[in-house]
């Protein structure tokens, strides 16, 4: 009897191999890094994250796939892996200055944010359930210890127990719906399932378990009914890891969630569309009338994340390849525009006292009007206003869902864009318009947080007025 050996093709996953090897490289360079220079262990992040994304340009264009099939590198796959790495190198960036700030443990918290990075990347190129399960597990335990990571701070530890209480609720469910997957189809591999549904589209067990598989992303990526712990958890944890979750999580958790419903479902005989568009229809509508009742500035983003998961849903919606291009570029806009949103708030932060309340914001652009600047544009393209990168992204959906038939879906994305706009106008006309608040004088911007933000805003402006050469790369992003 011979004995089939997998295909270690360990080129393939080189880019999380690379952050790995870093986040280990960190964690030992700590031991002996004295307490004033482990600032430098940031930066060492920051190479290895370069050094993967270099990796990962290396492997577009030549699809491959390695450990039985488990792990491709495709190139939707790897404009994801792109993404994560860039909003982790940003994330790194604002965290540089804030978390001696905040008197965190510096090692520590970069060591847990590049091991989250691994989670990530492996999430967005897995083609099997267990692997997905696993990258989910990877990604999320580091996330529950940086929302907790402010020990001192009440809110920052129940940030954290919240959830890791709820997300080990929604990997129960995931892991419940991959059990029923493998009942009915005998295998968990997203090309073999979607096989096994040609030959039988009316699978009563996969029907469950694709409903609680929907459970476990939705809750991933903050969909309604399944959001409620967004909002408390983005305002307790730390802002840089506030803006690191809010990028990153997304990025990985829709990759997965695309790729399991559009290579393993495509066939099933239940439309599962017209469910998912309900949520995103409810996604979009909740969180921007909840955005609109904050006087939170990380509250409101929190809300402002959850209806933009509504718009990223309605391209799962549209399917195709207009659907999934116009997903991809929207999770890259959306990356840039947030964390420059976040960044800001670190920005404006008096040492370890953040300005949470809008009111709080008054004349902020008189005495900081280049950050405030930035901060508005950034409030602009999340909005959908053009020429930003904010207002592509929302085009191109909205145009898929045409596009597919599903213009209904489309009106009411518009509609709540609209909506949209009060909410992400009350700060801009806080700092424009209303008298200066005291302590302005105290706040040092940092200027690595500056750059960070400058970085962002270029993006962000460029995507906008110049998009080709990212859809281009999205367009050639089709699942294998």
């Amino acid at each position: 009897m011979s004995l089939s050996v997998p295909d270690l093709n360990f080129r393939v996953i080189a880019p999380a191999l690379i952050v790995a090897l870093t986040a280990l490289i960190v964690l030992l360079a700590e031991l002996v890094t004295p307490a004033p220079r482990k600032r430098w262990l940031g930066v060492l992040g920051l190479i290895g994250l370069l050094i993967a994304a270099g990796a990962t340009v290396g492997l577009w264009g030549a699809p491959a796939s390695a450990f039985g099939g488990m792990v491709v590198a495709d190139n939707f796959g790897l404009f994801l892996t792109l993404v994560i790495l860039l909003g982790a190198a940003l994330s790194i960036l604002l965290a540089l200055d804030f978390v001696r700030a905040h008197r965190v443990d510096q090692g520590e918290y970069y060591v847990l944010v590049l091991f989250a990075v691994v989670g990530m990347i492996l999430m967005a190129t897995a083609t099997d359930l267990i692997v997905i399960f696993l990258a989910l597990e990877l990604l999320s335990l580091p996330l529950y210890i940086l929302a907790a990571f402010k020990r001192a701070d009440a809110r920052s530890l129940e940030a954290g127990l919240k959830y890791f209480l709820l997300g080990a609720f929604s990997s129960a469910f995931f892991l419940y719906g991959i059990a029923f997957i493998f009942g009915g189809t005998g295998t968990t591999n997203l090309m073999k399932i979607a096989d096994a549904l040609a030959k039988n589209p009316r699978n009563d067990l996969l029907l469950v378990g694709a409903g609680l598989l929907l459970v476990g992303f939705a809750f991933k990526v903050a969909l309604v009914p399944f959001h409620w712990w967004t909002p408390d958890v983005y305002d307790g944890a730390p802002t840089a890891v506030t803006a690191f979750m809010s990028v990153g999580v997304k990025a990985a958790a829709f990759g997965a969630f695309f790729r399991a419903f559009l290579v393993a479902l495509p066939a099933f005989a239940f439309d599962w569309r017209i469910v998912l568009a309900a949520l995103a229809v409810l996604t979009m509508t909740l969180g921007n009338v909840a955005a609109l009742l904050q006087s939170n500035v990380k509250r409101m983003l929190a809300y402002s994340s959850i209806a933009h998961a509504g718009y990223i849903l309605i391209a799962l919606v549209a399917m195709g390849a207009s659907g999934l291009s116009s997903a991809l570029f929207y999770l890259l806009a959306y990356t840039l525009t947030n964390l420059g949103a976040f960044g800001a708030v670190i920005a404006l932060s008096d040492g370890e006292r953040e300005r949470l309340e809008i009111r709080d914001w008054g004349g902020a652009a008189r005495q900081y009007p280049f950050i405030a600047a930035m901060f508005a544009i950034f409030m602009l393209s999340l909005a959908g206003f053009p020429p930003l990168a904010g207002f592509t992204g929302k085009f191109l959906i909205f145009s898929a869902a045409v596009e597919t038939g599903w213009a209904w879906l489309a009106v009411i994305g518009v509609l709540n864009s609209l909506v949209s706009a009060y909410f992400y106008l009350r700060p801009i006309v806080q700092m424009y318009m209303s008298e200066p608040v005291p302590g302005w004088d105290r706040i040092r911007v940092a200027p690595l947080v500056a750059l960070a933000l400058v970085l962002a805003l270029i993006g962000v402006i460029a995507l906008g007025l110049y998009p080709t050469p990212a859809i281009v790369m999205a367009t050639g992003g089709f699942l294998r």
